[in-house]
């Protein structure tokens, strides 16, 4: 179970450390302070709220009857572990890089986690294919609603590779939806939260992911909604940092320079 604090679970995840693998899980146990610096809380807050808001997000969608769920980019993600799909009927597609999912399902054997049959994995490189093309070979169904969670990957794509996909999920049946997190355009931010924001990006492309896309959010919005979504919500960082981090003690919380937007076709 990933905790926080200990009187404010934020979010659970049973498979948060096996899922890393036994070396860095290892490591991570031995000392998880290491991970307690400013810039270090930042990165975690914000894995744990996109996730967390992905998924009330998701709940939304499942209980209004959608029965397909994509996650893009999926990385690391537990969702398929932690909900194996028989008690909400679910079916989960896994759409990332095939030398991710490689990773990923090593890791898998390692620790003996057995992929639900209700998953599907779906190679795909959003730079090089269309979502369309890497989906048209599974099968994910089109001509039904589906929820899309794509979180922690926008940032390293270029914008013609993110609207392409943005674009696809507008096209599909009413009730479908996409939960995303993006970067604000430095300039937009205040002096302080602009030196956070270019030294985190300087850190990442250090260790070989270069952010590449930021939006100003009311453009995004505009851009989004003139796609077809009819109903667009985006919140920013004082929003979840009060829905999700209120009144802690421990310091986490998503710096000004990270949002979540939900669209609704």
């Amino acid at each position: 179970m990933l905790k926080i604090s200990a009187n404010h679970l934020v979010f659970s995840d049973p498979f948060a450390l096996p899922i890393l693998g036994n070396h860095l899980a290892q490591m991570v146990e031995s000392d998880p302070y290491q991970f307690n610096d400013p810039m270090s809380r930042g990165v975690r807050a914000a894995a744990v709220v996109r996730s967390k808001a992905a998924e009330d997000m998701l709940e939304e969608s499942l209980n209004q009857g959608v029965g397909q769920y994509l996650v893009l980019g999926a990385g690391l993600d537990t969702y398929m572990l932690r909900h194996p799909g028989a008690d909400k009927h679910v079916r989960v597609f896994e759409v990332d890089h095939p030398a991710t999912q490689a990773w990923k399902k090593d890791i898998l054997r390692e620790q003996g986690l057995k992929v639900p049959d209700s998953v599907e994995f779906v190679a795909a490189d959003f730079e090089t294919v269309t979502l369309a093309s890497a989906l048209a070979s599974s099968t994910w169904r089109s001509d039904v609603p589906s929820c899309f969670s794509w979180l922690g990957v926008t940032v390293y794509l270029s914008k013609p590779a993110i609207f392409d996909v943005l674009n696809y999920v507008a096209s599909l049946p009413k009730g479908s939806s996409i939960a995303f997190d993006y970067r604000v355009a430095p300039a937009l931010l205040h002096p302080i939260d602009q030196v956070i924001s270019d030294y985190a990006a300087k850190q990442f492309g250090a260790e070989g992911e270069p952010w590449q896309s930021y939006f100003h959010p009311q453009e995004l919005q505009a851009q989004i909604a003139a796609l077809g979504f009819r109903d667009v919500t985006d919140f920013g960082a004082d929003e979840l940092n009060a829905r999700y981090f209120q009144k802690r003690k421990d310091g986490l919380r998503v710096g000004a320079g990270f949002r979540i937007l939900r669209a609704v076709v």
